[in-house]
């Protein structure tokens, strides 16, 4: 497989861009997660969701740092240091879905919504996640 990437944001030119249908990221969730990248002095080049067995419906949905972006990853940037990755499998768990940041004062953390609708549930389960933030 070629391994160019577009130097500028470290995304294999041959990535899959996500659209709103694919995944919603909040205005309050790309700042954050603009903030997380940016905090790490380029030694992550993006935030990655993923998606691991166990939780809430069977399923767990969290974020970690990606030193780099897979060609089979799906991105979502905005140019201004904001770049989230999902792999293939977790973006089949995630589609439809909403990403949002929430902090009330006491507490913040990233929230998934609608995170079941892709497998037909009902998307109840809006606190799952947070993994490494």
């Amino acid at each position: 497989m070629n391994s160019a990437t577009n130097a500028a944001d470290h995304t294999p030119a041959y990535s899959r861009v996500l659209g709103g249908s694919d995944l919603q990221v909040t205005a309050d969730a790309q700042r954050k997660i603009t903030d997380l990248v940016r905090d790490t002095g380029g030694e992550a080049a993006a935030v990655r969701i993923y998606v691991a067995g166990g939780g809430c419906g069977g399923m767990n949905y969290g974020m970690t740092f990606a030193e780099q972006v897979e060609a089979t990853d799906s991105t979502m940037t905005d140019g201004n240091g904001f770049q989230l990755v999902v792999d293939p499998v977790a973006l089949g768990f995630l589609k439809g879905a909403e990403i949002d940041y929430v902090d009330d004062g006491v507490n913040a953390s990233f929230v998934f919504n609608n995170v079941f609708q892709a497998v037909g549930g009902s998307g109840a389960c809006s606190g799952c996640g947070g993994g490494a933030f």
